[in-house]
């Protein structure tokens, strides 16, 4: 059913549109999570919901991040648009010379690696239950692999190029391809449960909340799937292809598109909460969602921070490049990447600087920030390990 987004009188704020705002709703796929749970960063922007977002980061803060160095690199020159994940003391990446690499996160030395078809491009690995889980270009396959060795446990193939990165829960592995298609693939042995096929590609990773597979599509639409059968529950058109993976928190469902609009869209009915219009750029960026504010980067060089009820702005940080990684957040810091080569760690509640690290490359990987540890990839570059001295 396509719900007609129209709802209501919308209310002109600068350029904020919005109507009525939605009640903060339980999330219990990403909320109620332990401590412990977080000395990981097991997938792509964190969690299931894709909040991009560590609450239990104490090492790493505004008060230290200045004092960030470089602990280790590798795998230069590697191009890597995939954005690392990290459990057990172990970051796990794709990398586009076709390898998928596990390295000890304290020391940057090779654990193995497990040789694709093809390349990785922008799937990021996830990690449940002892496996890692990824995409490939190509004819798109899905590898599943045991996360200690690199051995191969199944592989799954989609028929087209991955760039969505997998989101494992409830031992379901949902990943889209640009065949038009999210899938929905047992965890254990890759058997295919079910499948749902849009007007165009999908290009970002579906984030799940309380039952709900949320996705963007290039046919312009954000879907809303039943996570156990695939049937259709709502979509909602914004202006333009998306290739902003959704995210979900506090009732609503955040995304970017190429008409220029960062969207809020109620999670339950699909309908508009508000949209934020940027400074005439694309939005290919995925958000991150914290403490009530949504970040997101824009083609326009800046990371914009709105209101995640409203859409209000609440402040804007400029780089010197366009913007097409996730940013990550923890402990009152916002971590980004930019094409201008720097890797920024920005106040998330003012968004003053507080330090950068120049790359010889473009940055498009997403941070992980874990256990006083901040990782990224650049592109040719390979990944950059940083922490505090001492630490």
């Amino acid at each position: 059913m396509k719900l007609k987004v129209a709802c209501g009188l919308l209310l002109l704020m600068g350029s904020v549109f919005v109507t009525q705002p939605v009640l903060a709703q339980a999330n219990t796929v990403c909320a109620a999570r332990s401590a412990k749970a977080f000395v990981n960063w097991p997938q792509f922007l964190s969690d299931p919901c894709h909040t991009g977002y560590n609450p239990n980061e104490t090492v790493l803060g505004p008060f230290n991040v200045a004092n960030l160095v470089l602990k280790w690199s590798f795998g230069g020159p590697q191009v890597i648009l995939s954005s690392p994940a990290v459990a057990n003391g172990v970051v796990y990446y794709g990398s586009e010379d076709g390898n998928v690499y596990a390295v000890d996160a304290n020391t940057g030395t090779q654990i193995w690696k497990f040789k694709t078809t093809t390349y990785i491009g922008g799937s990021s690995p996830a990690l449940a239950n002892g496996v890692v889980y990824v995409g490939s270009s190509g004819i798109g396959i899905v590898y599943a692999l045991n996360a200690n060795t690199g051995a191969l446990l199944w592989q799954f193939t989609t028929g087209d190029d991955i760039e969505s990165s997998p989101t494992v829960v409830n031992g379901i592995v949902y990943i889209g391809s640009i065949n038009r298609t999210l899938w929905a693939l047992d965890a254990n042995t890759g058997a295919l449960v079910w499948s749902y096929q849009a007007g165009d590609r999908f290009w970002a990773a579906p984030a799940v909340a309380n039952g709900v597979v949320f996705d963007t599509s290039y046919d312009n639409n954000l879907y809303a799937l039943d996570a156990k059968t695939g049937s259709p529950l709502w979509q909602f058109a914004s202006g333009s292809y998306t290739g902003s993976a959704p995210a979900v928190a506090n009732g609503m469902v955040y995304f970017g598109s190429t008409d220029t609009y960062a969207y809020a869209v109620n999670a339950t009915t699909g309908a508009l909460v508000w949209k934020y219009a940027t400074a005439g750029n694309i939005l290919l960026a995925s958000p991150a969602v914290a403490n009530g504010v949504v970040y997101i980067g824009s083609e326009d060089g800046n990371l914009y921070a709105l209101n995640a009820n409203t859409g209000v702005l609440q402040w804007k940080f400029q780089t010197g490049g366009s913007l097409e990684a996730a940013p990550a957040v923890a402990n009152g810091v916002v971590y980004v990447g930019s094409d201008d080569h720097n890797l920024y760690a920005l106040n998330a509640t003012t968004g003053a600087a507080l330090w950068h690290y120049t790359t010889p490359y473009q940055v498009r990987s997403s941070p992980a920030v874990v256990n006083g540890m901040l990782y990224v990839g650049a592109t040719n570059g390979g990944l950059y390990a940083f922490h505090l001295p001492g630490h």
